[in-house]
């Protein structure tokens, strides 16, 4: 995007930029008339069946989030509404990196796919799409207990660490579902896509944080209940946005199970039904559940193993002092100690240096371009920590600006140098730069050599956080893996582009009660140059039953249809649900300005 578009919502205003990178614009004016048709018929179809089934009330969901039934929402409408209830909303393609994903929803931001699945997906798509998007997560959106664990989720998993693989099996997800929605598909082509898809899956090896905290996102906020396992209501968006599974989820052959921390062990594959749910009695429940979860990530842990999974995802992770000390960078080294305490670390190309999130002046990955390595612990002999010492205690111990120092760490690493200077925040201690220094371990091996030029040692006594990304992300500039993989632009041949204007005369006179005569032709038209469609000839059924005019007309419809429905098992269901809603009318939903 040339230009940011924030639609004057304040949640969207706050996003960094490197969350930005993977907004696209909305552009309304590419959806056809099909695309708004497939919309109604979708919200039809939800609202006539979820209405007894919906935890929060549908109509009153969809309205607090500038949704309507009739028409696919505008971005600007949206963020009106959702701005109300302190949420924002953007428009992406497709599939994003699940560690923006759950960054987004820290910053209170739903990530809408920009396209619309095609008419012969509309039960069900596996690519993320508007309906998903926003027919799915925003008509909950405005319980104040679901937003909470929403935003919540997005700020643990954010931090999550993820493994190489998991980069690989999110391309290989990409690219399946783009190819599954994609006009004309090569089943050839997804046979392979499939068998890619497959192979990354059964080969993943040990599931990271951002894998598991995953399982517990698709079974809790894409497809959860609450209630009872006996009478659930339906609040997850993949559900809630899908006409055929939010009707057979219900069913029996189902399995209901309560949600609890032994969801993790549930692994998922997106492209099919599920074979079970999860119900949680509370939404505070997928709150205590997910804090359970959180106290064994390395963002809360630290130590070795933090380190070690920092090392495993051979991408940028960033690792916390005890003294508040950021060290950003593709960690590569950690030195361990009998007690397997973390007595040494260390990056590799491009490294930064921060503070509360914010980096250190002259600390950026300009500077610290090689990587860059310190030990961790604390001053052998030392009564405290080395970060707590005051200016005169650090005299004490000989450690002057512009004097040579010698500090040997519990360890048996040596350092001596001339100190430079020194960087203290919050009273913390968090930088010590020396001149002239060399960096030794217990056994003589050597970590720093004076020719390398300025050391500058990190202070703390312990590795207390690792997470994922760096510290200063914007500082950082950091480029997330975003992926080659591209949504298809769809060019229509003239035979469809007729069919598009023969939905839009429809909907005009649906909308203006004008030129109702015109609709026998439409239908002629219809059957004799479009037998494949189906979706134009009930939204003409819809109307001449409900103004209860050409009597003859709509009995030779609905003949039609039923003929059509038995013969095309493809569209049986479709057709006969559409037939249901006409004959049990859906009230309209009017979004007041």
């Amino acid at each position: 995007m040339s230009h940011f578009n924030d639609f004057n919502n304040a949640q969207v205003a706050k996003l960094p930029n490197h969350l930005k990178q993977f907004i696209v614009d909305q552009n309304y004016e590419k959806y056809t008339p099909i695309d708004q048709a497939v919309w109604r018929y979708v919200m039809r179809q939800n609202y006539s069946y979820l209405k007894n089934v919906a935890y929060y009330p549908y109509i009153k969901g969809l309205q607090r989030a500038g949704l309507s039934i009739e028409h696919i929402p505008d971005l600007q409408t949206m963020n009106d509404n959702l701005g109300k209830i302190g949420w924002g909303a953007v428009t992406v393609d497709g599939f994003i990196p699940p560690a923006a994903f759950m960054e987004y929803q820290a910053y209170r931001v739903l990530v809408i796919a920009a396209d619309i699945r095609q008419i012969n997906h509309i039960e069900y798509t596996p690519a993320p799409d508007i309906i998903h998007e926003s027919a799915g997560h925003a008509p909950i959106i405005a319980d104040t207990d679901y937003n909470n664990y929403l935003s919540y989720f997005g700020s643990i998993g954010a931090k999550a660490m993820f493994s190489a693989k998991d980069f690989e099996l999110y391309e290989a997800i990409r690219k399946l579902s783009i190819l599954k929605e994609a006009v004309n598909a090569d089943e050839f082509e997804i046979a392979r896509a499939e068998k890619e898809l497959r192979y990354i899956s059964e080969n993943m090896g040990e599931p990271s944080e951002m894998a598991l905290l995953g399982r517990l996102h698709w079974w809790t906020v894409e497809y959860g209940l609450i209630g009872t396992l006996e009478n659930p209501k339906i609040y997850g968006a993949g559900l809630l946005s899908s006409i055929g599974e939010s009707a057979t989820c219900m069913q029996n052959d189902v399995a209901k199970l309560w949600y609890n921390i032994d969801t993790i062990n549930y692994a998922y594959d997106i492209t099919k039904p599920q074979p079970q749910l999860f119900v949680t009695e509370t939404f505070q429940n997928l709150i205590d559940v997910l804090e359970e979860f959180a106290n064994t990530m390395a963002f809360r842990k630290g130590g070795t193993e933090s380190i070690m999974k920092a090392i495993a995802c051979k991408n940028v992770a960033t690792a916390v002092y005890s003294s508040g000390l950021q060290v950003s960078g593709v960690f590569t080294d950690i030195g361990v100690g009998t007690k397997d305490e973390v007595t040494f670390i260390k990056t590799t190309g491009a490294s930064a240096l921060a503070f509360n999130g914010k980096q250190l002046k002259g600390h950026g990955k300009d500077y610290h371009a090689d990587g860059f390595s310190s030990p961790v612990g604390r001053l052998k002999d030392a009564a405290k920590a080395l970060e707590d010492y005051s200016a005169v205690e650090l005299q004490a111990l000989g450690i002057i600006t512009g004097e040579k120092a010698e500090l040997i760490f519990e360890s048996g690493i040596k350092v001596i140098g001339v100190v430079k200077d020194m960087i203290t925040e919050s009273d913390k201690l968090l930088l010590m730069a020396f001149n002239d220094c060399t960096v030794t371990e217990r056994n003589g091996n050597i970590l720093f050599k004076p020719e390398w030029g300025i050391y500058d040692m990190a202070i703390g006594e312990t590795i207390v956080s690792v997470f994922n990304g760096a510290a200063d992300k914007d500082a950082y500039e950091e480029i997330t893996l975003i992926s080659k993989e591209k949504t298809h632009q769809i060019t229509y041949d003239n035979k469809t582009l007729k069919l598009h204007g023969l939905y839009k005369t429809v909907r005009e006179i649906r909308e203006s009660d004008e030129n109702l005569d015109q609709l026998g032709e439409i239908f002629l038209q219809l059957k004799t140059n479009h037998r494949q469609d189906w979706l134009c000839t009930l939204e003409i059924l819809e109307i001449i039953y409900h103004k209860k005019i050409y009597h003859q007309l709509e009995k030779e419809i609905q003949v039609y249809l039923e003929i059509k429905a038995g013969k095309e098992l493809d569209h049986t269901k479709l057709i006969n649900d559409g037939l249901h809603v006409i004959k049990n009318p859906v009230s309209q939903l009017l979004v007041e300005d």
